[in-house]
């Protein structure tokens, strides 16, 4: 996500301001040729399919695309920003579908689908978010993240 795209909370929610049904921000992630490419070798991944568009096409795609820990990045990223600095992310499941070619947008939406005091620790509660990504040609990425928040009185992210 770019600074344009950015909703990052400054501030650290509290697990008690957070509700099952609560909606994530709309967030659209412009997929520019750079951030595949960029995403893709600061991943550590060399793979041709994400950054030669010649090689690409050879193989079956119609272009290069992102690799599934770019998506992972961008899928964290997209719920700290709503969370804050303060949430501790423990779990991230996602599935992959339509490929996120360049010159497309992929819309992220979510929603709390889980809330539960008792399974954090350290003074944080549970929060299960459900979310999907969305571009032209579909769900490019669906899942869950599960995050701790501080509750009560702890000052984390505040």
């Amino acid at each position: 996500m770019s600074p344009e795209t950015s909703t990052a909370n400054p501030t650290t929610l509290r697990f008690e301001e957070v509700s099952v049904g609560d909606h994530l921000p709309e967030v659209p992630v412009p997929l520019t040729r750079t951030l595949i490419v960029s995403t893709a070798i600061a991943s550590r991944d060399y793979q041709d399919v994400h950054h030669d568009s010649v090689l690409a096409v050879e193989r079956g795609s119609k272009d290069i695309f992102m690799n599934i820990l770019s998506t992972n990045g961008i899928v964290g990223r997209y719920v700290t920003d709503w969370s804050g600095p303060g949430a501790v992310l423990t779990d991230v499941n996602i599935r992959l579908g339509a490929p996120n070619y360049p010159d497309d947008t992929m819309t992220l939406t979510g929603s709390v689908t889980e809330v539960d005091p008792a399974s954090g620790v350290d003074g944080k509660g549970a929060v299960v978010v459900t979310l999907r990504g969305a571009n032209g040609l579909g769900d490019h990425v669906t899942g869950t993240v599960r995050l701790l928040l501080p509750t009560g009185d702890t000052e984390a992210g505040r």
